[in-house]
């Protein structure tokens, strides 16, 4: 029994240490290319937003609405040309990516500079798909500042070159569980770069220099 409970503790203790460094090694990879002023960004041709609940009535939450405000902001400013809404559509009544869009619309964007890629369910989907289904290379990731490390890091990883702007815009409900929620998604991030993870779902090319519509529903 003593020497089970030796084992159990020596397990835990090596597993929140395993945390810490991981979270360490992230934060500081990349911290050089997070930006929350957007005069220090190198201008980008993608603005990818990363997806976040919707509310019943499909309104963009908070955390959301400051994604998709933040990447029009990059927009105004002539530093990025198209944005690609990353997201969870899995199912027909609950749909991340036409809530952006339909937000975006409602404020002038042009259809055409409107890419959706509804199979982001998670940020490492969300980066394959960007570099494999849309021919991304060098994007602005826009998202809060507790899930920006992970996004670089893992988009990186994968090739891609890339730039943070922060979208925290407000304080937000639950801002230290999204925070120790990253701490295991870290984890499962570079476990899923290791084993080389497929995306839930591939599909066909829809390059981001070409027709937006083919990534729209019909």
């Amino acid at each position: 029994m003593r020497k089970f409970l030796n084992i159990t503790v020596f397990t835990v203790l090596s597993l929140v240490l395993l945390v810490i460094i991981l979270q360490f090694h992230i934060n500081r990879s990349s911290r050089d290319v997070i930006f929350e002023n957007p005069s220090e960004l190198e201008p980008a041709y993608v603005g990818l937003v990363l997806g976040a609940s919707v509310r019943p009535d499909k309104s963009l939450s908070t955390i959301l609405q400051d994604r998709v405000d933040s990447a029009l902001e990059l927009y105004k400013k002539g530093l990025i040309k198209r944005f690609l809404l990353s997201g969870d559509h899995g199912q027909s009544d609950y749909d991340e990516v036409n809530a952006m869009k339909n937000y975006l619309t409602s404020k002038g964007v042009s259809d055409e500079d409107i890419f959706l890629d509804h199979a982001g369910f998670d940020t490492y989907d969300s980066m394959y798909r960007a570099r494999e289904v849309f021919k991304v290379d060098t994007a602005i990731v826009i998202t809060q500042k507790f899930h920006l490390p992970r996004a670089i890091y893992v988009g990186r990883k994968m090739g891609l070159e890339l730039q943070g702007y922060v979208a925290d815009k407000r304080e937000y409900t639950g801002n230290a569980h999204f925070t120790r929620r990253e701490w295991l998604a870290n984890i499962k991030a570079w476990i899923e770069l290791n084993i080389e993870k497929k995306p839930t779902y591939s599909g066909n090319a829809i390059p981001i220099t070409g027709d937006s519509g083919l990534s729209h529903d019909k």
